[in-house]
């Protein structure tokens, strides 16, 4: 079979399927934005993959609400021309596989109207239940609601051609309109356990520290420091944490750009604009702001945590909040719907109210004094993904059969 990978990061969401597809002799080319094609090394080296380049939008004032469908049809248009090229040379892919959420998929069907096309249906946005209007910190303004509402175009429109649609969880799938929900299965990527697991001899240098699992260390994971991932709640969190447990570490990890939301006030990072009132109430010296980390560098972190802190407004479920779990961490989540979709209380972690900043010092500290009365939920935590979103016997298995190409027997 021919299969045809569309995503603006790829691989992203498609790597371990793409390579899978791939091992299996199938023909698999991909399309990507030229600009993280170079970043990214393919996930098989039998996987063809072309590029294109984002074109740049033109000088003239466009509505507001408008700025990103432009952006999607004007990327959308790059696809087609790529793909064009694909079908002037004679490949035409049974099965296309999209992520529609930046356009890329807006004219897909028109090019390749025998395929069988399967969206990612990673977010639908919504101005209520979710994480548009969540956090009275950031209150929601008409403006903000008017806008969303536009949000879903490119996705709507890709719906209504569709075959079928993949989310990673319920929840997310759930946050689609009813009329779509039966088109979409619920499949995770995958965890891959094998590389993800516990290991009590790892150990992290830090400046001149060596941490191991025998210290009292707090963990903080995410992609960038910003609000929907809880970092200014973090923030909050870090002073009576600190004064309560005058022996513990505290490792963050992520980036300074904005994946989700608005930008930082003032042009400041949210790193910067969250921890710099407060740093004269820090010890600095415990408080490490790592960056972005090489994965086995990450992972060793989560191998030497004592309690994983993983904090997100309802939005797309988090890899490493998964990751923290395969990797036997004991995760302090907070009580949101995508979160408690996998971590149940006291079963296989522990939760606290998102915005209760005394909880979360208190369930914390808990985690640290009483880490050896709790290591049956860090081994209930990766028996969850074990049995959920194991990569290779659970979630693999899954999409490969919703795309047609099921492991042999």
């Amino acid at each position: 079979m021919r299969f045809l990978f569309v995503h603006q990061h790829f691989p992203g969401q498609f790597s371990h399927v793409s390579a899978a597809i791939a091992r299996q002799g199938h023909q698999v080319v991909a399309i990507g934005e030229n600009l993280h094609l170079k970043q990214r090394s393919s996930p098989h080296p039998n996987i063809q993959r072309f590029g294109y380049d984002m074109p740049t939008l033109p000088a003239q004032k466009i509505h507001p609400y408008l700025r990103d469908y432009e952006s999607h049809v004007r990327r959308g248009q790059a696809v087609v021309r790529v793909c064009m090229g694909l079908v002037k040379q004679g490949f035409h892919p049974d099965v296309v596989v999209a992520h529609p959420g930046w356009g890329e998929a807006l004219f897909l069907k028109d090019i390749l109207p025998q395929a069988r096309h399967i969206h990612l249906c990673e977010f639908f946005y919504s101005a209520e239940g979710a994480d548009v209007g969540f956090d009275p910190e950031f209150p929601l303004s008409m403006n903000d609601r008017l806008r969303v509402r536009t949000k879903n175009s490119t996705q709507l429109i890709g719906l209504n051609y569709a075959d079928a649609g993949i989310s990673p969880t319920a929840w997310q799938a759930k946050q689609f309109p009813e009329s779509f929900r039966p088109l979409i299965s619920v499949i995770h990527e995958g965890i891959d356990t094998a590389t993800v697991a516990p290991d009590p001899t790892a150990w992290v240098r830090i400046g001149e520290m060596t941490l191991t699992p025998k210290d009292e260390v707090v963990t903080y994971v995410a992609r960038n420091l910003e609000p929907h991932r809880g970092f200014h709640i973090l923030a909050k969190i870090l002073p009576g944490l600190l004064a309560e447990r005058p022996q513990a570490h505290v490792l963050i990890v992520g980036g300074d750009g904005v994946s989700y939301g608005a930008r930082a006030p003032g042009g400041a990072t949210w790193r910067a604009h969250c921890l710099d009132p407060i740093r004269d109430q820090l010890d600095m010296s415990r408080v490490h702001v790592l960056g972005r980390l090489p994965y086995a560098t990450y992972l060793n972190i989560l191998r030497v945590s004592t309690a994983h802190v993983y904090l997100s407004y309802p939005f797309v479920l988090s890899w490493s909040m998964l990751e923290a779990m395969a990797a036997e961490c004991l995760v302090v989540g907070s009580a949101t719907a995508p979160v408690q979709e996998c971590l149940t209380h006291e079963k296989n972690g522990l939760l606290c109210n998102f915005f209760d900043v005394d909880a979360w010092i208190k369930t914390i500290s808990h985690a640290l004094e009483h880490r050896e009365e709790l290591k049956a939920l860090r081994r209930a935590a990766r028996q969850t993904i074990l049995e959920r979103y194991d990569l290779k016997n659970v979630c693999l298995p899954r999409y490969l059969k919703m795309l047609g190409a099921p492991l042999a027997d």
